[in-house]
C-alpha cells in the first residue's frame, strides 16, 4: 500500500511535464510532489522528503505569480496586415478553430493586441470599433501554455487606455470560450456577451 502511494506520486510528477498549460503543470506536480514527500516520510527517507517538499513551496510560489494580474505582460496594438500578426494566427490556427469554428483569419476585424509574457506571445485580441470605445471581439485567444494565466484580467485592465470601455462578443465560439467569458464577468444582453470595463 506504501509502494502504491509512491508510484501514485511519480505518475502525477511525470504526468504533469506532458502539460503544455504552465498552470496545469504547476497544479499537477504539486500533487504528485505532496504525494511523493509523504511517501517518502514513510518510508524514512528524509532527503527525498525535503527534495519534494521544497518542489511543492516552488510550484506554490509559482502559481501565486503565475495568477498576480500585474506580472511581465506587456500589451501592444498589431495592425490586422501585421506579419507577426499573421504569423501568430496561422501558428495556432488549429487550436483557435477549436475555441472560435467559425474563425477565417485577421481580415475579421480592424484592431488587434498581442499580449506578451517575457516576449513570448500570450493572447491575442482581434475586433472591429463600433464606435464610442466599443470593440466588437471577432477573436479572444490565449495560448496553450499561458492559458490558465491571468492574461484576460490584465488585458481588459489595460485597454480602457487604449480606448476599449466595452466588449461585445456575438460571434460563435465554442462551450469552452462561452464558460470562459462567463467566468471573466461577461452578461448576456440580447443574444450577446458583452462586459464594460472600468
Amino acid at each position: 500500500m506504501v509502494e502504491m502511494i509512491g508510484y501514485l506520486g511519480s505518475i502525477l510528477v511525470v504526468v504533469s511535464m506532458l502539460m503544455s498549460s504552465v498552470v496545469k503543470l504547476r497544479v499537477i506536480n504539486t500533487i504528485g510532489s505532496g504525494i511523493f514527500a509523504a511517501y517518502a516520510l514513510m518510508i524514512h527517507s528524509y532527503p527525498t522528503a525535503l527534495m519534494n517538499a521544497c518542489l511543492v513551496g516552488i510550484n506554490v510560489y509559482n502559481l501565486v505569480r503565475l495568477n498576480q494580474k500585474d506580472r511581465a505582460y506587456d500589451l501592444t496594438q498589431a495592425a490586422t496586415g501585421d506579419g507577426l500578426l499573421g504569423y501568430l494566427l496561422d501558428h495556432y490556427r488549429a487550436d483557435i478553430l477549436t475555441y472560435f469554428p467559425g474563425f477565417t483569419g485577421a481580415e475579421e476585424g480592424d484592431r488587434a493586441y498581442v499580449v506578451f509574457c517575457g516576449g513570448d506571445p500570450a493572447g491575442l485580441l482581434l475586433g472591429t470599433d463600433s464606435g464610442q470605445g466599443t470593440l466588437n471581439v471577432r477573436l479572444d485567444y490565449s495560448t496553450p501554455t499561458y492559458r490558465d494565466c491571468s492574461i484576460g484580467a490584465y488585458l481588459y485592465g489595460k485597454l480602457p487606455s487604449k480606448g476599449v470601455h466595452t466588449l461585445v462578443f456575438e460571434g460563435e465560439g465554442s462551450k469552452a470560450h462561452a464558460a470562459y467569458l462567463t467566468k471573466m464577468g461577461f452578461t448576456k444582453e440580447n443574444g450577446a456577451y458583452v462586459k464594460h470595463l472600468d
